[in-house]
């Protein structure tokens, strides 16, 4: 019987502190971002997944297929294969593919690149409902771009 008398005046206390907490953040300023229409700005230090770069002399991928990104990679997601064309010096990439479901972010393999071919990205927005949505082909990728900054 005490105990019930006693468990008035706390749980009057208690919405007397809940009603202080919603007032003060009342009066804050909103913080939530309208997902679709607004984004927030991603941090420079941003891993997204790897992509390729583009030689602006060339117009084509620095990529040699050195294949030492591939070796470079923990989580093996990285497949690289190359040709040599006629009239060139140097192996160009013909296939780069990325399996994004078993990468880390490690960046061993930005690291290990010895032409400074590939980089992070900035995109965030890569959401998929299946699993081969998240498999890359970054040439593809690559010429995608080049002919969106062409137009």
């Amino acid at each position: 019987m005490k105990t019930d008398i006693l468990a008035v005046p706390r749980g009057f206390w208690s919405l007397l502190t809940g009603m202080r907490v919603t007032l003060s953040q009342f009066f804050k300023p909103i913080v939530t971002v309208q997902y679709p229409r607004q984004t927030l700005k991603m941090p420079p230090r941003y891993r997204g997944h790897i992509e390729l770069i583009l030689d602006p002399e060339t117009q084509r991928s620095r990529c040699t297929a050195c294949k030492l990104c591939e070796r470079a990679c923990p989580s093996d997601c990285i497949l690289v294969e190359g040709a040599k064309f006629e009239g060139e010096k140097k192996k160009s990439v013909t296939q780069y593919e990325l399996d994004f479901t078993k990468c880390s972010l490690c960046g061993a393999c930005i690291e290990a690149c010895p032409s400074d071919a590939i980089k992070f990205s900035r995109e965030y927005n890569l959401a998929s409902t299946s699993k081969e949505g998240y498999h890359y082909d970054l040439v593809k990728r690559l010429a995608e771009e080049k002919e969106r900054k062409s137009l």
